[in-house]
């Protein structure tokens, strides 16, 4: 899983985010946002967002079940994350629905409340289709498994 090309991409992709998120001038009213996928992106490919998560609020849409509400929290803590704004979970509302579905939905609230999704990053494709993804995606890899 984490071989040379593995490596290479997910190196590649981090910087043309990192490099995008520099680019970027913030309004400064705390309404820019970057929203991240959690198992397989944030978790697992913590060296590469390190130096530059804390450039805008880090909101995270997972897949997880609110039930797993203080497993993930503390997940993210111990991996170094402790600049994120918002942690939005999966509610049983969207039980046996598409994640698509699911993470537009979420998507579509934030930018409801006046956030403006300026980076979307995640390793699903499922992670970046949709609506209201934001200015720009970057999908990383994922060797471990694909969601529909």
């Amino acid at each position: 899983m984490l071989g040379h090309q593995y490596r290479k991409y997910s190196s590649m992709v981090a910087n043309e985010a990192l490099l995008y998120a520099q680019s970027l001038t913030l309004s400064g009213d705390g309404k820019d946002v970057w929203v991240f996928d959690i198992d397989e992106t944030s978790l697992s490919n913590l060296p590469y967002y390190a130096q530059w998560i804390p450039i805008t609020p880090n909101y995270s849409i997972t897949g997880r079940t609110e039930d797993q509400r203080d497993l993930t929290a503390n997940n993210l803590r111990q991996a170094g994350y402790h600049t994120r704004e918002k942690l939005i979970l999966k509610g049983s509302s969207y039980s046996g629905k598409k994640a698509t579905v699911y993470k537009s939905s979420e998507r579509k609230k934030l930018e409801k409340s006046r956030h403006r999704i300026i980076g979307n990053m995640g390793g699903q494709w499922s992670d970046l289709l949709g609506t209201n993804v934001g200015n720009r995606t970057f999908k990383l890899p994922d060797p471990m498994y694909y969601i529909g």
